[in-house]
């Protein structure tokens, strides 16, 4: 990352300042993330939008079902059936039948069958009874993503128009790129994702320019991946009338400039790791600490100087 140095304090200042010896009134060395921003605890639309969306259970399971291979390493999974000349990633393989078996130690297991496009069948094992692994609210197969979850996704949001709240997206390589936060976007196609995150959504923004985001469709919670945690259905520029146009600019883009506020500085760039605060009889001072040597310094509020 390009480091750029902003100075308007004296060197003295500063070093007092990062080094936390602060000679005022008072002075808190960690100073969690409420006491910047205001938690919001209630349930929004964002919130509920994909949280219901999950892998089916293998009682809803039909002969030809679909199942998007993630990685090669599926052979692992399949035992004898599958040898090392089977190339599976990327393919689509399809649930053919469900069967419980006798283990060799007598005890019974689960045998589920699937076919690739070739015509080869491949099994996997399940080490416990069909009724046991018919009781599960949901089943995954590990290197696979179920096309009815990406279905169910592709029904809610290709089409839709959006705000994304992320400057992490993804080229057509899966290479990150930076990208633009708060703006509209249009939702072109909803395809699967990896192994972590099944989804994949990709997009337009406002100035024509495309790219993918990555998610997980489960509750808010259950991975910082989530919906609302990358969309919103409303403009969030709106929620901050008070901000000017110059620096809301900056926000989309992720910089940050000097008289910015701390509400300012945490929508450009995020929450820091650590906060150091103090206070003298005529000024408030609060050091804000990123990774990879990333500092903000504030004087009553405002930023004053920092390094990027």
């Amino acid at each position: 990352m390009k480091l750029n140095f902003r100075l308007s304090l004296p060197a003295i200042f500063l070093t007092s300042l990062l080094s936390g010896c602060f000679t005022g009134v008072e002075y808190t060395p960690k100073v969690t993330d409420r006491d910047v921003r205001r938690e919001n605890i209630a349930t929004t639309a964002e919130d509920t939008f994909l949280a219901h969306i999950s892998d089916q259970a293998l009682g809803d399971w039909k002969p030809g079902k679909r199942f998007h291979v993630t990685d090669d390493k599926i052979r692992l999974i399949f035992g004898a059936t599958a040898s090392c000349r089977d190339s599976l990633g990327g393919l689509d393989l399809t649930f053919k039948e469900v069967r419980e078996a006798p283990s060799i130690t007598g005890s019974s297991v689960t045998d589920l069958t699937f076919s690739s496009p070739q015509g080869r069948e491949f099994t996997y094992r399940i080490s416990r009874p069909l009724k046991s692994v018919m009781n599960q609210e949901s089943l995954s197969i590990p290197f696979t993503i179920q096309e009815t979850l990406v279905d169910s996704a592709r029904t809610r949001l290709q089409g839709r128009r959006l705000y994304v709240l992320t400057r992490t997206w993804r080229d057509d390589n899966d290479n990150s790129v930076a990208g633009r936060q708060f703006v509209a976007v249009t939702v072109d196609s909803v395809t699967p994702g990896n192994d972590i995150y099944p989804i994949k959504v990709s997009f337009t923004d406002d100035k024509g320019n495309s790219a993918r985001i990555f998610l997980h469709p489960g509750p808010k919670g259950l991975t910082p991946r989530s919906f609302p945690a990358l969309f919103s259905f409303s403009d969030p520029r709106l929620r901050y009338p008070a901000i000017s146009d110059e620096n809301w600019e900056n926000i989309v883009n992720g910089r940050i400039d000097l008289d910015m506020t701390r509400e300012e500085c945490r929508l450009a760039i995020g929450m820091p790791r650590e906060i150091d605060r103090g206070a003298t009889t005529s000024y408030a001072q609060e050091v804000w600490l990123y990774e990879n040597g990333i500092y903000l310094v504030f004087v009553d509020g405002l930023l004053k100087t920092f390094r990027h």
